[in-house]
C-alpha cells in the first residue's frame, strides 16, 4: 500500500495549481510531506487560499505568479522552487486550456493558445525541471481521456494538444530514465470541477458515456498523482493512464 508521507521531504511545483485539479493536487502532495510551489495566472485569491490550508496543516507551500504560455514564467517558477525550497523533485504540469469550435471556426489565436498552453509549456517546463532536478524525480502531466476518445464535436484542437503530452512523455522518459526520472501522463476523464462541473451544461451528455455512471472527484485524480510520486511508482514512465470512469473504453 502506498505509504501517504512517501513524499516527505520531497519539494514539488504544481503549474496551474490555484483550483480545480491542480489545488487537489497541491493539497494532497503537501499532504505527503511535500514542499509545494504553486503557480496561478490571475486568482492570486484562489491561490494563497491553497497555501494557506497547507501552511495551516503544518506544510510549506508558496503561490508563484505565472502564465504557462510564456517561457521566461516557467523557468522562473522552476527556479524559484529549486531556491526556495532547496531541491526540486517533482513537476506537474496541470495548466492548461480548453477552447470547443469546429475546426473550419477555429481562430487561429485559440489555436496559438492551446498549443502555447497545453503543449509548448509542458516542454519547456520539462527542459527547465530536468536542468534542475534531483536523481530519482518525478515529471507528470495532466492530459485528458480526449487524447484518446474524442465523441463529440469541436474538441479537434485540444485533442490534439492533450494527445502530443503522450510522444512528450515517452521520448523524455528515454532521455531521463538513466537517472531514475520517470515521466508520465494522467488522463481524466470528466472531473467536478468549476470547468465541467457535475451538475453543468455537459454532464447530461457526458454522464452515459461513463462506465461508473459519474463525473470524476479532484482529489481522486490527486490520490493517482501522489501514487506516482512516490518511490513505489519507480518502474512506470512513459505511460498514458487513464482516470476517466471508462469514458474511453
Amino acid at each position: 500500500m502506498n505509504d501517504l508521507n512517501s513524499i516527505q521531504g520531497k519539494s514539488a511545483l504544481v503549474l496551474g495549481g490555484s483550483r480545480g485539479i491542480g489545488a487537489a493536487i497541491a493539497r494532497r502532495l503537501a499532504a505527503g510531506g511535500a514542499s509545494v510551489a504553486l503557480t496561478y495566472v490571475q486568482g492570486a485569491d484562489a491561490a494563497n487560499t491553497v497555501v494557506d490550508d497547507i501552511t495551516r496543516a503544518g506544510g510549506r507551500a508558496i503561490a508563484i505568479q505565472a502564465d504557462s504560455a510564456n517561457d521566461d514564467a516557467i523557468e522562473r517558477a522552476v527556479a524559484t522552487t529549486k531556491e526556495t525550497f532547496g531541491s526540486f523533485d517533482i513537476l506537474v504540469n496541470n495548466a492548461g486550456v480548453l477552447a470547443i469550435a469546429p475546426i473550419d471556426e477555429f481562430t487561429t489565436e485559440d489555436i496559438d493558445r492551446t498549443i502555447a498552453v497545453n503543449v509548448r509549456a509542458a516542454v519547456i517546463a520539462s527542459r527547465a525541471a530536468a536542468r534542475v532536478m534531483a536523481n530519482g524525480g518525478r515529471i507528470i502531466h495532466i492530459g485528458s481521456t480526449n487524447a484518446e476518445r474524442m465523441p463529440f464535436a469541436g474538441g479537434a484542437v485540444y485533442a490534439m494538444s492533450k494527445s502530443a503530452l503522450q510522444g512528450l512523455a515517452q521520448g523524455t522518459a528515454r532521455d531521463l530514465g538513466p537517472r531514475g526520472i520517470t515521466v508520465n501522463v494522467v488522463q481524466p476523464g470528466p472531473i467536478d470541477t468549476d470547468m465541467n462541473p457535475a451538475k453543468g451544461p455537459m454532464a447530461a451528455g457526458l454522464i452515459p458515456m461513463l462506465a461508473t455512471g459519474r463525473y470524476g472527484h479532484a482529489d481522486e485524480v490527486a490520490s493517482f498523482v501522489a501514487y506516482l510520486a512516490g518511490p513505489e511508482a519507480g518502474n512506470i514512465t512513459g505511460a498514458s493512464l487513464m482516470i476517466d470512469g471508462g469514458f474511453a473504453a
